[in-house]
């Protein structure tokens, strides 16, 4: 709507202006011709002076007249609504421009402001930061000061000590300086005193011994002639004593077969006492007692009957059983060792000589229940030792070893004699390296077992049978391989567990099947457990 007060005249070209928008059917009116641009009065130029000026010179009538026309001209014209609707929203336009710059304007002043926020608290936390360096360094400046301060007061105090410690050991070398050469006085006058005695002394006495020589020569003469008197009067006397005794004494037979007799009694009963002594020992060792190397034993003893008759009585009592009842094994391994059970028993039967065995394999397959099941079924005692006890023995191995074979061959039932890892000490003498002691205990085990008895069976457990002496395999008759179980075994296992100790309460006297591997159950009682591969 500016053009139409003439506000912006200089904007248009004479002849006439573009039209607003919207109003393309409507001409502005022309301006006068001449007109310049800065309201200049017709007729007057650059170089023409200007007349007065007031409120009222610069103004231009025409803008007025161009108006009045143009209302006219619109109230004329049939689009004069759409025009002027269409300058009201140009205005309203032109304010959303301006009010979204001024927007603009303000979130910028805004960002401004925030920026020079953060700058001012950057500028800020700078400070505070070289401030607290400084106040840093200013403390440890002064905590350095401090430390030298300190120092240097322990410097001087310690410089003090030594000072004074010097100046006491120095009164102190002096003291003993002193005190050494006083005593050093007080001896060399002692002694030069003790010297003039001794002299006058020894003076006084040489003269009395020279005085009186004569009287102790005599008196020295005297006391040697009656010392020999008496001497040979002593060895006259005893020898005339022994040898009127003497012989009366080989003059009377009665007395000297007497003596004799007697004398030979005497060493008679010492030497018949020591060796049935000896003896007795031995003989109630064997019966009453049990080696040190054996572990444990089915053979009764006197003192164990005592202690444990119920379970004596019980075991006396008891009838033989299967070979192989409790004990799961393979049908190959269990036909083979129910042979052995029943040729041991035939044996035991016939009194003949026992076969020695070997079983090997793996750790917990049932080696050490099969030969206590052996032992019983052939009504044989058992006894069961380890091969790990006897290198600790020292040399007590090969007294130990003879004391355990002269057991065995007390018993009257007949022993199996269980030896469990065995391979620990029956190792091979010419390449393994091996104690004296092991050696003679070997050699002594060796020579016990040299040939077959009917007294006792030799039963080994290993888990290396390679490693045994080429002595000890002569000595072998027959070998087992004890292997783990298989599926079929182990199903069998478990079943008579869960029979035995789950769906039926475990009754005394019944045992539990023990094979398979070291993973087991432990069943009721201790000796015996349940094991799964």
């Amino acid at each position: 709507m500016s053009w139409l007060f003439g506000l912006n005249r200089g904007g248009a070209p004479a002849g006439g202006g573009d039209a607003a928008p919207g109003a393309s059917g409507l001409s502005l009116p022309p301006g006068p011709p001449g007109a310049a641009a800065g309201g200049a009065a017709p007729g007057s130029g650059p170089g023409e002076r200007q007349g007065p000026k007031d409120k009222w010179s610069n103004f231009d009538p025409t803008g007025l007249e161009r108006a009045a026309k143009a209302a006219r001209e619109l109230d004329a014209s049939r689009h004069a609504k759409d025009a002027l609707s269409l300058a009201q929203m140009q205005e309203q336009t032109l304010q959303l421009e301006q009010q979204t710059k001024l927007k603009e304007y303000e979130a910028a002043i805004e960002q401004l402001k925030n920026e020079q926020i953060r700058v001012q608290a950057e500028e800020r936390r700078k400070t505070l930061s070289e401030e607290t360096k400084q106040h840093q360094a200013r403390a440890q400046y002064q905590d350095k000061l401090a430390r030298q301060r300190y120092d240097e007061q322990m410097r001087q105090q310690q410089l003090v000590n030594e000072e004074n410690l010097r100046k006491q050991e120095e009164s102190v070398q002096k003291q003993e300086a002193m005190r050494r050469a006083t005593v050093e006085r007080e001896m060399e006058l002692r002694h030069k005193n003790e010297m003039l005695r001794v002299e006058a002394e020894a003076r006084a006495r040489a003269k009395a011994e020279r005085d009186n020589a004569d009287i102790i020569r005599e008196q020295i003469r005297l006391k040697a002639a009656e010392h020999r008197q008496t001497v040979l009067e002593s060895l006259r006397t005893a020898g005339m004593l022994f040898g009127e005794g003497f012989r009366a004494f080989v003059t009377d037979w009665d007395k000297v077969t007497a003596t004799v007799a007697g004398l030979t009694l005497l060493a008679v009963g010492v030497y018949s006492a020591k060796n049935a002594t000896a003896v007795a020992g031995r003989y109630l060792e064997a019966r009453l007692g049990k080696p040190s190397l054996v572990r444990e034993t089915s053979r009764l003893t006197v003192l164990e009957a005592l202690k444990h008759p119920i379970q004596v009585g019980k075991r006396l009592t008891s009838k033989a059983q299967d070979a192989l009842e409790g004990v799961v094994l393979s049908p190959q391994l269990e036909a083979r060792v129910r042979d052995i059970a029943i040729a041991t028993r035939n044996t035991k039967k016939n009194k003949s000589l026992y076969r020695n065995i070997l079983m090997y394999g793996p750790p917990g397959t049932g080696k050490t229940l099969f030969a206590k099941k052996l032992a019983v079924h052939s009504g044989m005692d058992y006894a069961i030792m380890t091969g790990g006890d006897v290198a600790p023995m020292g040399r007590e191995g090969v007294t130990a070893m003879h004391k355990l074979f002269d057991w065995a061959n007390t018993s009257r039932r007949g022993l199996l004699l269980f030896v469990d890892e065995a391979d620990a000490f029956l190792r091979k003498r010419a390449t393994e390296k091996i104690s004296e002691d092991l050696r003679a205990t070997l050699n002594a085990f060796l020579h016990r077992t040299g040939q077959h008895s009917n007294k006792f069976m030799l039963v080994l457990a290993s888990n290396q049978p390679e490693q045994f002496d080429w002595a000890i395999n002569d000595r072998i008759d027959e070998m087992v391989n004890f292997d783990l179980p298989q599926l079929e075994e182990r199903e069998r296992l478990v079943r008579m567990y869960f029979d035995r100790h789950v769906l039926k309460p475990a009754t005394e006297g019944k045992q539990t099947p023990v094979t398979a591997s070291r993973n087991c159950w432990m069943a009721s009682y201790p000796s015996t457990c349940l094991c799964l591969a």
